[in-house]
């Protein structure tokens, strides 16, 4: 297998919601290991808990997510974002209408000065995504 980059979100307590929302938009296979089924839950209230998920779609992404583990504090960063990138038009634009529907448009998506169809939003779950839409070359 070779080596891969692939984000991985906290969340506090919504992981399983936020990887079904990921699954609607990307497709793919989802896997989910609660604090439960791993061993890892300190209390019955952790036990249905994700501890690791991992969403691998038919493009070939892979997204990995969990819930703070119990006993630690969570804290929403914002210094990510996950960058999709391409030149498939109909494809990210229909990732873009999925991802900022319910959510906050930062930058709307519309050309750019470097040529190229760009826009940020946040999703519903206040995770930072940027789409750029390349021009076909060839």
């Amino acid at each position: 297998m070779a080596s891969r980059l692939n984000p991985y979100l906290v969340f506090e307590g919504d992981a399983r919601q936020a990887l079904e929302f990921y699954k609607e938009v990307f497709g793919g296979t989802l896997a989910v290991n609660t604090y439960a089924d791993l061993g890892g839950q300190s209390s019955p209230a952790d036990a249905d808990k994700i501890m690791h998920g991992m969403l691998e779609t038919p493009s070939g992404f892979t997204l990995m997510c969990a819930d703070t583990p119990p006993g630690e504090d969570y804290s929403r960063g914002n210094a990510y974002s996950i960058s999709l990138s391409g030149e498939d038009e109909a494809e990210l634009r229909g990732y873009w209408e999925k991802l900022s529907a319910d959510g906050t448009v930062t930058v709307p998506l519309d050309k750019q000065m470097w040529g190229d169809v760009f826009g940020m939003c946040q999703d519903r779950f206040g995770t930072a995504w940027m789409v750029n839409i390349s021009e076909q070359r060839g």
